[in-house]
């Protein structure tokens, strides 16, 4: 991956024996490893057991999760937050794991839809919950530094499973909660 960041600096016209460039592609090449640690990552891990049995059968929702995810079609950042909420079924999930279930898709090279869906099927999978729901608001670096570089678009993507999608008082409840 070095070897790859140098030659796309060599190809822009840059010089890589200049000071400020000389340990860029290492730099680069770790960052995004970084960036793209998602894939080195499973489920599994990240809930690690962290399953409780509950008798809530209420809403739990963690709102404003920070993310920071790579457009798969420009490998430029899109920045926003995730909302999610589900419907407990005799089970919940440990409250760090929601934001961690964020984190590890996010940080994947992908597409804002996908990733609101991938979110939400893994919340699914591991609570057995009533229902999900998922709403992301992000801003793409791909649009705003480049094409049409519009700086204050945010593109909103949501995904509702079970009686989120069914029903819309509980669709409601959750939109009016995280307003």
């Amino acid at each position: 991956m070095e070897k790859a960041y140098a030659s796309i600096i060599a190809a822009v016209g840059e010089d890589l024996e200049r000071p400020g460039l000389k340990d860029t592609p290492k730099r680069a090449a770790k960052a995004f490893q970084y960036l793209c640690k998602g894939y080195g990552e499973n489920l599994d891990t990240i809930v690690n057991n962290a399953i409780f049995p509950s008798d809530n059968d209420e809403m739990v929702i963690v709102k404003d999760i920070e993310l920071y995810s790579m457009c798969e079609h420009h490998l430029l950042p899109f920045i926003g937050k995730a909302h999610v909420a589900y419907l407990p079924s005799g089970k919940v999930l440990g409250l760090s794991k929601v934001a961690r279930i964020v984190d590890m898709y996010a940080r994947r090279m992908q597409i804002q839809e996908n990733l609101t869906k991938e979110i939400a099927d893994a919340i699914m999978q591991v609570t057995d919950a009533k229902g999900v729901g998922v709403i992301i608001e992000a801003k793409h670096m791909c649009m705003m530094m480049r094409g049409v570089e519009k700086q204050n678009s945010v593109m909103k993507t949501s995904i509702m499973l079970g009686r989120f999608r069914d029903n819309p008082q509980t669709r409601n409840e959750f939109l009016s909660l995280i307003s």
